[in-house]
């Protein structure tokens, strides 16, 4: 099985095949994330019986192709007649699946799914039916649906009403792979870089399977962002137009939200979304921000002591930050060595480093021996007021064992030296968070950099400890 991490996901479908009962299991995730490929893998003698859904195609197209796949699989000499419904069609499924006689677990997969529900075709209807009158009546059976439609199988299958209320004995959504995953998968395909190489990628593209493939042993990160983004064939130059509307249905109000939030790097509350979008408030914008955050697109950020109302969301999509930085309307800089070049860089890179803490915090949190402990994660921005000077804290971890970590994060190319202005600047954030947020807690300042911290005097006086990117990665 060649697959780089999702060791957790291996082991959950992998532990279905000891089960005394049928499983009905839904995969979800954005487009490109390596959903079908670890089913296959994971099931790879298991499959019986495998079908993918056209996209926009008729209902007669979609029964066809149902037919069609099942023939192949069955090989019968005298095949069935095409079925007219999709009742028919999963009869015939079920005559097929009586022939089956092994032991072990029979596994169907029916990938992009969504694409199979057409107008009243009455799939639904039929998909229930096949599986609380047929599969939960054996012990032999693991139903998996996948799809790139997140916010179908969200709301069709997960928070269904109807038949398949409650049904679903287990769900996986997929996300992009770890930092560490990440370099798993360069080493499977013996692409050898160094770690600040491989965050340097990350923070353009994250960790997406297939942005991630064609990378080539041997090409340095200049030439592989060029290859991606900016060459006559660079698979990602137009990804933005495909990537929201294959995820999700009214795609235009998540693409609305993304594009607001890229502007402003620590993060909009649902009225400033409002006000900037247009979007109305109601159930409407809950739902695409729900369903935004479900595929990690953005993340919710809760402040200390302040209103649930209060939140911010942040876009987290690497992809989507970097379209909007460096691609967008037919941006001019034409390489990634002429961005780097940009004053815009600096900027980008220091948030885009910051996302990659936040989506890193259990490897941080582990890295701090606290991977039991309850946290929350968000950043702190107070304006200044006449009698007292605003701050900023890129990132703060609030923890249930009475601390807290300041941390300060730095993407440098060389070990960072801490001067004592600094220091003092440091020391006196750590007061006034203390003072604005009347916390009780110990505070403790750690920098999380590249290649570390120097140990000079001004870093004795004010940080307590320096984590290091090697920690992201574990």
């Amino acid at each position: 099985m060649k697959i780089a991490g999702r060791q957790e996901e291996i082991e959950l479908l992998q532990s279905l095949n000891e089960q005394d009962e049928s499983s009905f299991v839904a995969v979800y995730g954005r487009r490109r994330v390596g959903k079908t490929y670890l089913i296959r893998q994971v099931y790879e003698t298991n499959i019986i019986f495998e079908c993918s859904g056209v996209h926009e195609k008729s209902m007669a197209h979609q029964l066809e192709n149902f037919w069609r796949s099942l023939n192949e699989t069955n090989a019968q000499k005298q095949p069935p007649p095409p079925p007219k419904t999709w009742l028919e069609a999963f009869f015939q499924l079920r005559a097929y699946l009586n022939t089956q006689t092994q032991v072990s677990k029979k596994v169907i997969f029916l990938d992009e799914i969504p694409w199979f529900e057409t107008p009243r075709s009455g799939f639904l209807a039929a998909l229930e039916n096949f599986w609380n009158q047929y599969c939960t009546k054996r012990s032999d059976i693991i139903l998996v649906i996948c799809g790139s439609a997140a916010s179908w199988i969200i709301d069709k299958i997960i928070n269904n009403q109807g038949g398949l209320h409650n049904r679903l004995t287990n769900r996986i959504l997929l996300m992009p792979l770890t930092l560490g995953e990440t370099k798993a998968f360069f080493e499977l395909k013996n692409v050898k870089l160094s770690l600040k190489d491989i965050a340097q990628i990350y923070m353009c593209v994250g960790g997406v399977p297939f942005y991630l493939k064609d990378i080539k042993a041997g090409d340095s990160v200049p030439q592989i962002l060029d290859q991606l983004f900016y060459q006559k064939q660079a698979i990602l130059k137009n990804e933005f137009g495909n990537l929201y509307a294959a995820l999700f249905k009214n795609n235009t109000f998540h693409e609305k939200v993304v594009e607001a939030l890229s502007v402003k790097n620590k993060g909009l509350t649902r009225n400033e979304i409002i006000k900037i979008t247009g979007i109305k408030g109601g159930g409407g914008l809950t739902t695409v921000l729900e369903e935004l955050t479900q595929c990690g697109f953005i993340m919710p950020i809760y402040p200390i002591n302040k209103a649930k109302e209060d939140c911010l969301y942040r876009l987290m999509d690497e992809y989507s930050l970097f379209y909007f930085k460096f691609l967008k309307d037919g941006k001019s800089k034409s390489s990634w060595t002429q961005i780097t070049e940009s004053p815009i860089f600096k900027i980008w890179s220091g948030y885009a480093f910051e996302n990659l803490c936040f989506k890193h915090s259990h490897q941080i949190k582990k890295a701090f021996g606290i991977s039991g402990v309850i946290t929350n994660e968000y950043s702190y921005v107070s304006k200044g007021k006449p009698d007292q000077q605003g701050i900023q804290i890129d990132m703060i971890i609030d923890r249930a064992d009475n601390c807290v970590n300041i941390l300060e994060v730095k993407f440098h190319n060389t070990e960072y030296e801490i001067s004592e202005a600094y220091a003092r600047q440091l020391l006196d954030k750590a007061t006034i968070f203390k003072e604005q947020t009347d916390l009780k807690k110990n505070v403790f300042i750690t920098m999380l950099t590249v290649f570390g911290v120097k140990k000079n005097e001004h870093y004795l006086m004010a940080v307590t400890n320096q984590l290091l990117l090697d920690d992201l990665f574990s």
